[in-house]
């Protein structure tokens, strides 16, 4: 064993050691790393900084992109409801719908971009659900890793042991062929990660929200039992009036805030409500006392009926609240809610006040608003978004529910249409995985979906620079002959054990390596020696290959065994131990799992 060896070995065990002690960031550590490897001289300065350029940190960076893309569009919490219509609000039911979604998607394309894409639409799920995200970002992670064990083009391992033994003479491995044992490490995998490990994730990955929901502002308004929609009648006497003309807050003390018409909700497509003519046909949302109600359908031919949950539902996406407080200086201060023509100034109508903390009835139009007067501005989404830039008044809180809908909700169509293309060009193989991602994030920042400012917001800088810097010590532990030290070390153990013993040994020799550097290139080094090893021993080098195929996606102990665990790492709020008492005992499962049914389907 030669210094360079030692030194490898060294680094390795500090890095771990810096990892589990959790007292150094992450990231810094993998600088240290690059440092250390730099000064050593077993690299070349030029291969020490080579992760940075690597094509898997650009791919991460433009999938980080695209998922942006996705959240401001909106579809990201589309999909989010769509999984809690089917889950609910229960962390295990959620997680039955999401493991096997995610599974079914990394079976198919690249595990990172699933994940990557999945991440905002967690993160929608748990604001929604009040659940933490550490509670089912891991399981998202492990979830992605399981399913690109299921076939042949669901992670690279797959491709390189496949290849591996078409090159030795033997039939390589059908798109299928890893379907049974990766399916059934998945139904194992998703009853432990729904029903055991919730016992061992950290309850410490979320802060409390700092925002509160649109229902808890109703109730600190006042308003929850106000809400009506109100149908307009062909023959109704609003008919051909616009909002102002209406006078409905004048004369009932009615404040219409929305209209939806044809499906649409016009407060967020039009550029001034008040200004908008009232259709037959059309619905109203309004804000008033029921009395207030009453009067005004009586006397303008209106029909009244409730608030149903899925129409608040359809209202969150497009329209929210803000709460206002008028500062000493405002000049708002002194007028009335008519005079101070909010609608006309902010497109935006006003729904509640509160004095000194306590709200007032519904009958506040006519009074003059008061320093220290606290409003709530009910209107679309994207007006919401623009009161930060407004100095009349001080912008207190916005809804929790502002952070998963996007003024941009337009564009959703759009930005579907981009990721799909995405997957169908990674698919078919028409472009790499790289150009196709790129492609992507260049189209979502274009077409408008995001805007530059939140392109660069969006990349993960955590994790970019801990893949990126640990990449450089996968390259020295092989270049420094380290790895053929442990391969030699393991052949001369295992040389005369049965075949189920070797298999065993293979895949715990993979599966180890692989929790440290590149999961493909672990495949890579280790595929020869197996098919060497089942030729020695007269036997079929299948089973010995789909075990260190298997072996290699079963990165679950370290936060740097695959890029999917480091994609978790920040937003989950996770420590190194983290992954080693989640993902220890579901490495042991998938290697019991292997050695049991790899035999039945490739005999020895």
């Amino acid at each position: 064993m030669n210094i360079e060896i030692l030194f490898v070995f060294a680094l390795l065990l500090i890095t771990i050691g810096l990892f589990i002690w959790d007292r150094i960031r992450m990231d810094l550590v993998a600088m240290m790393v690059v440092v250390a490897l730099a000064v050593s001289g077993i690299i070349t300065p030029a291969e020490t900084v080579s992760g940075f350029g690597q094509s898997l940190v650009v791919m991460i960076a433009g999938l980080f992109v695209v998922g942006e893309g996705l959240f401001r569009t909106g579809v990201a919490a589309a999909v989010g409801s769509w999984i809690m219509r089917m889950g609910g609000q229960s962390e295990k039911k959620l997680l039955l719908v999401l493991i096997p979604v995610v599974a079914g998607m990394s079976a198919v394309m690249s595990s990172t971009g699933a994940v990557a894409l999945f991440i905002p639409v967690v993160l929608s799920i748990c604001r929604s659900a009040r659940l933490q995200p550490s509670r089912m970002l891991m399981p998202l992670s492990f979830a992605s890793l399981i399913g690109g064990m299921m076939t042949l083009i669901g992670t690279p391992p797959n491709m390189v042991a496949s290849t591996q033994l078409q090159v030795a003479g033997f039939e390589p491995f059908g798109f299928f062929d890893f379907t049974p044992i990766g399916g059934i490490i998945l139904i194992v995998g998703t009853v432990y990660l729904v029903f055991i490990a919730p016992a061992l994730l950290p309850e410490t990955g979320v802060r409390e929200a700092v925002h509160p929901y649109l229902k808890e502002f109703a109730e600190r308004y006042g308003i929850q039992d106000n809400l009506y929609r109100l149908r307009v009648r062909n023959d109704s006497e609003l008919v051909g009036k616009t909002v102002s003309d209406a006078r409905l807050r004048t004369q009932f003390e009615v404040t219409v805030f929305a209209i939806r018409r044809d499906g649409k909700l016009l407060s967020s497509l039009m550029p001034v409500l008040s200004e908008t003519l009232i259709e037959g046909g059309d619905i109203l949302l309004a804000y008033s006392e029921p009395e207030g109600i009453e009067k005004m359908c009586i006397q303008t031919g209106c029909m009244f009926f409730g608030f149903p949950d899925d129409e608040r539902t359809r209202m969150d996406k497009e329209f929210g609240v803000a709460e206002v407080m008028l500062h000493n200086r405002s000049p708002i201060v002194g007028k009335t809610i008519q005079g101070a023509r909010f609608r006309e100034q902010y497109n935006l109508s006003v729904i509640g006040v509160l004095r000194d903390g306590k709200p007032l009835t519904t009958r506040y139009n006519g009074e003059p608003l008061a320093f220290g007067d606290t409003l709530l501005l009910a209107g679309g989404w994207r007006y919401i978004e623009a009161l930060e830039e407004r100095h009349n008044f001080v912008v207190l809180e916005t809804p929790a529910e502002m952070t998963e809908t996007s003024a941009r909700w337009g564009h959703a169509p759009i930005a579907l249409f981009i990721m799909l293309s995405m997957l169908v060009l990674m698919i078919s193989g028409v472009l790499s995985s790289l150009s196709a991602i790129l492609l992507a994030a260049v189209a979502m920042i274009l077409t408008g979906c995001i805007n530059m400012n939140e392109a660069y917001r969006s990349l993960n800088a955590t994790s970019l620079v801990l893949i990126a810097g640990m990449l450089p010590l996968a390259l020295a532990i092989q270049k420094s002959g380290a790895l053929d030290l442990i391969v030699n070390g393991l052949l001369s153990i295992l040389g005369n054990s049965t075949p189920i013993l070797i298999c065993a040994g293979l895949f715990v020799l993979t599966s180890v390596l692989s929790q440290f550097i590149s999961n493909t290139a672990t495949t890579v080094l280790i595929a020869p020696i197996a098919i060497a090893i089942a030729q020695g021993l007269g036997m079929s080098p299948e089973p010995f290959m789909m075990a260190v195929a298997i072996a290699a996606s079963t990165a679950f102990s370290t936060p740097i065994a695959s890029p999917v665990n480091t994609l978790v790492l920040v937003p989950g709020n996770y420590r190194f131990i983290d992954f080693v008492k989640v993902g220890l005992p579901l490495q042991v499962m998938a290697m019991i799992i292997t050695l049991l049914i790899t035999p039945l389907i490739f005999p020895f």
